[in-house]
Order: structure tokens, then sequence, then C-alpha cells
């Protein structure tokens, strides 16, 4: 069971959102009160476990008196706001949002992005057959995790989960400009070669399977990858005593890989290298 701390009360603000007067507790982002409400907002790069980058654009809403669009996962909901989420001009944004990054991205494996390319009548192909695209071969140089950056939209979120806001290791940042930039370690080296220490914890937050285990990448590349026939397991990590909660992902009464929710007080979602990698001898039939 999830026990949900109360914390300090906080004074709720009312404002409209879509003509309807709505409440939202104060410090809350338009995104919060958004789904709090009922209201589907697409979103990539935010996370809840992170702080927003504003990276992807795609959860962009009107505000009556902004000059611009304002990001959803970032602005704060103030009281007497008047928010509009399905404009015109929302909805183009989104559209053209979509559309240039599914023609130089493969989206393929993020979750939602088919319904929202259909929802918003997206056509990345008309950009031509000559549009830019990554088309990098996946970089496959440990037993752990696959590096895919021909999927990675540069949310930021791995960076993120990497360095001050969880893991403090600073094993990857942005490297390069323009088209050229990619999330990278130091030097651009192999893994093996870098300060990473393997927590996982990029993979997790990464929205669009860029980053994946190495047991799901291999998985997909035979067909036999089929989150349908998975079940979830939370459990209690048993390598130490801080009590880190798993969910173990099986398929065929196999282990596939390991998750950690984000609404535990213990992890927040992310887990050391044991945790999220050292499952193999509960499955050892040797």
């Amino acid at each position: 069971m999830t026990v949900t701390p109360l914390g300090i009360p906080r004074r709720l603000l009312e404002f409209t959102l879509d003509g309807e007067p709505v409440r939202a507790p104060e410090g809350s982002t338009i995104l919060d009160a958004c789904r709090s409400a009922g209201k589907d907002i697409p979103t990539l790069c935010q996370g809840d476990t992170l702080t927003p980058k504003n990276a992807c654009r795609v959860c962009v809403v009107e505000v009556a008196g902004a000059r611009t669009l304002v990001p959803a996962c970032s602005r704060t909901a103030e009281a007497g706001m008047e928010v509009l989420t399905d404009t015109e001009r929302a909805r183009h944004s989104r559209k053209v949002v979509l559309e240039l990054l599914a023609s130089s991205v493969d989206l393929s494996t993020t979750p939602g992005v088919a319904g929202w390319l259909k929802e918003y009548e997206a056509k990345p192909d008309r950009f031509g057959p000559d549009a830019a695209r990554l088309n990098e071969e996946p970089r496959v140089d440990n037993d752990l995790y696959v590096r895919d950056y021909d999927k990675c939209i540069l949310c930021y979120k791995c960076v993120d989960a990497c360095g001050d806001q969880w893991q403090n290791t600073f094993a990857i940042s942005v490297a390069g400009r323009g088209f050229d930039a990619r999330i990278a370690v130091e030097h651009d080296a192999p893994l093996t070669d870098s300060a990473c220490v393997y927590c996982g914890n990029c993979i997790e937050v990464c929205p669009t399977g860029a980053l994946s285990f190495k047991s799901e990448f291999d998985m997909r590349a035979a067909g036999t990858w089929d989150e349908s026939a998975q079940s979830e397991t939370t459990t209690v990590c048993a390598y130490c005593g801080v009590g880190c909660n798993l969910t173990l992902h099986v398929q065929d009464n196999e282990i596939v890989k390991v998750t950690s929710p984000h609404d535990n007080p213990v992890t927040h979602g992310n887990l050391c290298i044991k945790g999220r990698f050292g499952y193999q001898h509960v499955q050892n039939r040797d």
C-alpha cells in the first residue's frame, strides 16, 4: 500500500481552464491542474520526479494576456488565470513540433506518440525523403543497457537524473551544437570508459526508448518483446537495508527488466546498479 505524506496544507487557487472554474493547490503547474481535471495534455520531456526543462514544447497552452504559448509543464498556475488548452493556435504548435520530431528521430517506441500524431493530424512525411535524420546505429558497448541516439529527442531528463537532481555522478551531458547536439559521456567515449556507475536512473526517465535495458533491446530485435504479456510485481530489494522498492517486469516466467515506483518515498524511481540490474540470480537455473 502506498502511503502519501500529508505535508503542509497548501492554499487552493481558483482559475479558469477551458471556460470551467477549477481549483489547484498553490504552486501547482498548469499541467498538474489539467491532469487533475482529467484533461490529457501531451508531453514528452516532463517527468514527475524531475524539474521541468521545457525542452519538447508539446504541452504548450494558451494563457489570456500572454504574448506567446506557454509550456504547461513548468508554468505555475495563478489565481484568476484563464487557460485554454485546445485552441487552434495550441493545436497547430503541437502538430508542427510532433512533425519535426517524428521526421528527425525514431519515435516508434515512444508511448502515446502514435495517438498524438493521429489526433493532431501531424504528417512528418511532408518534409520529404531528404529531411535530416540522425541514422546512427545503437551503441551496444556493455551488457546492461543500450544507447540508441536515433530515438533521442534531447529532452535532458537523463542528464538531470545523472546530475544534481538525483545521482550526482555527472557522467553524461549534451555535446555538440545544432543538429549535431547529442547526449554523450566525456569525450564521447564508450560507456565502459566513462564515469557511469550503471544505476540505470537515466533509463528510468527516458521517454522514447533511446536508453533501454539490453534485455529489452535484444528481445525487440528478436521480435519477442510483448508488454501486453508482461506482469508487474513490486517487491523490496534484498541487497541492503535501505528498503528500495523494485517493480519486476516478467514475461514468460523471466524477469525482463526492473523499474521502481516514482511515488515511493525511499527511491522516487531511482535505484543502484544491484537493484536495477542484479536480478539474474533469481532465475539462474543452471
